[in-house]
């Protein structure tokens, strides 16, 4: 690793500096692979991904040293152990805000994740428009000297979100920080851009999910009709027949759903009464 940008005094103990981001790059092996399998599980019994993309880094010496003092710490192993909780860092990107919640809480339910904070920057956006939701987790890595427990950031935002943090994030590194007004109030404007694209996709989600479910009702409801119909064949007359079959072709040509569910139920206990 290079650390030529990163004055060698700022790590008095360069050894363990070496061997303590070791453990923590342990950790994000880990635990990306936990989230990985989290989300094959959810595809094998849902048949739907929630997570589009995951990324892992592990926070650079210089960045370290620039976080302990500007919070004003002195910059040791001691004190970036403990103070900086986003050396290990994962960025989750899924395509909904339904998703993020979801996601947050499928890693909430891991026995060997403990959950140290949470910051919902999706109900509290920050004030440049930054929406995102951050989990502060702690996770036990195995080493040959014993257990070493480990903070890792999680975070957890769609891929619109995730484009506007990108963009942001290399405007405040060209600026230095000190990004001009109007381009922060552009920004900001972006930023609320991206939100309502979120919440429109979603709602589009919905009622495409919504009119599918009602789809396999309807087909399920549907089969069990025409099956009904078969058995009374052999049990009505041709007149009360021709009956049910006009009234079923009106039913389904009517698209309500609410018919056709209450012709279903007529149909069942008919049957049920003529095979007694």
């Amino acid at each position: 690793m290079n650390y030529d940008s990163v004055p060698l005094r700022d790590f008095k103990e360069l050894n363990d500096w070496e061997t303590v981001i070791f453990v923590y790059q342990s950790a994000l092996k880990q635990v990306e692979t936990k989230i990985d399998i989290l989300n094959g599980e959810f595809q094998h019994r849902h048949k739907y991904n929630p997570i589009e993309h995951v990324k892992s880094r592990i926070k650079t010496p210089e960045s370290i040293v620039k976080k302990l003092k500007r919070h004003g710490y002195e910059s040791s192993i001691e004190n970036m152990v403990r103070y900086v909780n986003d050396i290990a860092g994962i960025r989750i990107s899924c395509s909904f805000t339904s998703d993020i919640y979801l996601i947050a809480d499928m890693i909430s339910k891991q026995n060997d994740l403990t959950i140290l904070a949470r910051r919902d920057y999706m109900k509290n956006p920050k004030k440049s428009g930054y929406r995102s939701y951050h989990v502060i987790t702690k996770y036990e890595v195995q080493t040959k000297e014993g257990p070493k427990e480990v903070k890792v950031e999680i975070q957890i935002r769609t891929m619109a979100m995730n484009f506007w943090a990108t963009a942001e994030h290399s405007l405040r590194y060209k600026y230095s920080g000190n990004i001009p007004q109007e381009l922060q109030d552009r920004l900001h404007n972006c930023a609320e851009a991206a939100f309502h694209l979120d919440q429109e996709m979603s709602t589009i989600r919905e009622e495409i999910t919504n009119a599918q479910r009602l789809n396999e009702i309807r087909r399920k409801m549907t089969s069990n009709i025409l099956d009904n119909i078969r058995k009374l064949h052999f049990m009505l007359n041709l007149e009360d027949m021709s009956a049910i079959n006009k009234e079923f072709s009106d039913v389904w040509n009517s698209n309500d759903i609410d018919k056709l569910r209450e012709f279903n139920e007529r149909l069942n206990v008919l049957v049920e009464v003529y095979r007694i």
